[in-house]
Order: structure tokens, then sequence, then C-alpha cells
């Protein structure tokens, strides 16, 4: 059984559908962030600290890890797409779904705190977006929209992932 791997902008939902997948189709769920701080004993913000490179070597590690796995749902960091490892790693065991859910809507619910690359200037997204859209889109096997209401992305995720849907 494939992986699912979610991909996306920060604050797009990855790891909101990502459980209440893993909840619909029994299925175990791993957000990459939560996985990388447990495995590798610091925080996010202690790497940027350091550098985003740090950072990005870390994710890297922690994607390698969970590619291994079979039939799980994996939410990815935001910029998991910006280094073609990564993708070539999930892409190896798991079908990849691009949620894109537009700027403006992200800006209004994004968390400094838990954001660091958006921390100094919430603008940045608008940046970012238009940055790594285009390797979304490129990586991505399904993309659906995140701007209406999250039952209806859930709906259209589980009817993608049950075959029911293109």
């Amino acid at each position: 059984m494939k992986n699912i791997i979610l991909i996306g902008m920060p604050g797009c939902g990855k790891t909101t559908f990502g459980r209440k997948l893993a909840e619909e189709l029994g299925r175990d769920f791993y957000d990459a962030d939560e996985v990388l701080v447990m495995r590798e004993r610091r925080t996010i913000e202690d790497f940027f600290a350091e550098s985003e490179a740090a950072f990005r070597e870390a994710e890297t590690r922690t994607l390698k890890y969970l590619a291994e796995m079979e039939g799980v749902i994996i939410a990815t960091g935001g910029g998991a797409v910006t280094r073609p490892e990564n993708m070539e790693l999930l892409s190896k065991n798991g079908t990849i779904v691009f949620i894109d859910r537009k700027p403006e809507k992200i800006y209004a619910t994004i968390n400094d705190v838990v954001r660091p690359l958006l921390a100094d200037d919430k603008l940045r997204l608008f940046n970012l977006y238009n940055d790594r859209i285009e390797l979304y889109k490129e990586y991505a096997t399904y993309i659906i929209g995140n701007n209406g209401a999250s039952e209806e992305t859930v709906e259209k995720l589980l009817k993608y992932v049950r075959g029911e849907q293109e």
C-alpha cells in the first residue's frame, strides 16, 4: 500500500487533513516536523537559529526515515519540495497530493511561533508561495484546492484516495 504524502505551503492544512484522512482510512499519520523534532532532539527554531541549511539537512534525514514506511500518511514541511532528493525519496513509495491554499487565506490563520520562516514578515508568505508553486505542481500526483470548507476538502481527498475521482 502506497503512502499518501501531503505537500503545500505552511498553513495550507496538511496536518489537519492528514489526521482526518488517517482516521477515516485507518492508517498511521506522521507530521514530518513533529517526527524531526522527536528524532533530532532539537526544535525547528533551534535549527533555524543555526541556519536554514541545517534544518533542511535534518528534514531530509527525517523524510528518508518516513519514506521507508508503508501505507502511512505523511504531512511534509512546506519547504520539503525545495530539495529534489526529498521528493524523489517520497515518490518512490508514495502518492503526492498538493493541498493548494491561496496565500491570502493562509495569511489570516498563520502562527508565527511555529512557522519560523514567516516570523519576521508575514508578507514573505506571498513570496514563498510564488517561489514554490511550480515545484508543488511539478511533484504532485493530485492537486486539491483548500479555499472553501474543510469538510469539502476532506471529502475530495477521500474520494481521490479511494479511486472515486481523478
